[in-house]
């Protein structure tokens, strides 16, 4: 079953003079065929400006199409009595958690959404008990926000959002001002609720190393988008992903140097470990094509 579906979406925003005049459009997200599968991870990556936060927006009716449509859950975001069901079943998790952390105490802020939902107390504070389990961030549950690392701050949103039950997570950025610590344990968080949760997720960001293990990637760019497949079939196109200056992964790139000098390497190498692996499987058969001519 289709989580998010996205039919020639189409965005402008208005473009204003000093008086506040309309004088003109730009299209932020132009014809764009998007197609997600509940329990699935989708990342979407490009440099700022390509137009993926202005996507992801649409995916909880932050925004609505200029043209085209979009549904989550099986319910059109435009139609306004859908409002609630639609941002029910997705939920957003922005780059900045400082931005989304109200309480002063973290489980008090996890269970503010549930709260707001309506959610009988008792059973707040289960969810409260689980998502804070989630993310693995139980042991702070009576700790100040303040005195939290960017990445457990940004574990504690997630565990926020959990804690609402959305059939899909949209994280826009989440890493973005986190260190490379913080953003091993967001991304770790990211595949435990995926495993766990059955949760969708659908990953906006411009790290191409975070989306090595998605289900599938959109590249997008002006508004297009211009590749799309699995992390393999992307990391294959190197010379491509260049081309729209995406920071390719280092062991992606070194894989793809030794093949064009004439080694027998596997396109779309994504880990430290596959690539070794692979040479080594190298060096073992030839050491035994060695033995059996010496023999």
């Amino acid at each position: 079953m289709s989580m998010i579906q996205a039919e020639k979406l189409v965005f402008e925003y208005e473009k204003r003079d000093e008086d506040g005049n309309v004088i003109g459009t730009s299209r932020a997200i132009d014809g764009v065929d998007i197609h997600v599968k509940e329990g699935q991870i989708i990342a979407f990556s490009r440099h700022n400006g390509s137009g993926k936060s202005t996507f992801a927006k649409h995916l909880n009716a932050i925004l609505v199409p200029t043209d085209g449509t979009v549904w989550v859950d099986g319910r059109n975001t435009k139609e306004p009595e859908e409002l609630w069901h639609v941002r029910q079943a997705a939920g957003m998790v922005f780059q900045n958690p400082d931005n989304q952390i109200i309480g002063t105490v973290v489980e008090e802020d996890v269970g503010f959404g549930p709260e707001n939902l309506g959610v009988p107390t008792d059973e707040i504070w289960q969810r409260v008990e689980e998502s804070l389990k989630a993310v693995g961030m139980i042991s702070y549950r009576h700790h100040s926000p303040n005195k939290l690392s960017g990445g457990q701050k940004q574990r504690v949103a997630i565990a926020g959002v959990v804690a609402m039950e959305p059939k899909c997570i949209v994280l826009d950025e989440p890493t973005a001002m986190l260190d490379p610590v913080g953003r091993k344990e967001v991304l770790k968080t990211v595949q435990r609720l995926r495993e766990e949760k059955k949760v969708t997720v659908i990953l906006i960001t411009h790290y191409m190393e975070e989306v090595v293990d998605a289900d599938k990637i959109y590249v997008m760019d002006h508004g297009k988008v211009v590749m799309e497949g699995t992390p393999k079939e992307i990391f294959s196109q190197v010379e491509k992903l260049k081309e729209y200056r995406l920071d390719v992964p280092q062991v992606t790139i070194l894989a793809d140097e030794l093949k064009r000098r004439g080694l027998d390497i596997p396109a779309g190498i994504l880990q430290k470990e596959e690539l070794a692996d692979c040479i080594s499987s190298m060096i073992l058969q030839d050491n035994s094509q060695r033995t059996g001519m010496d023999g």
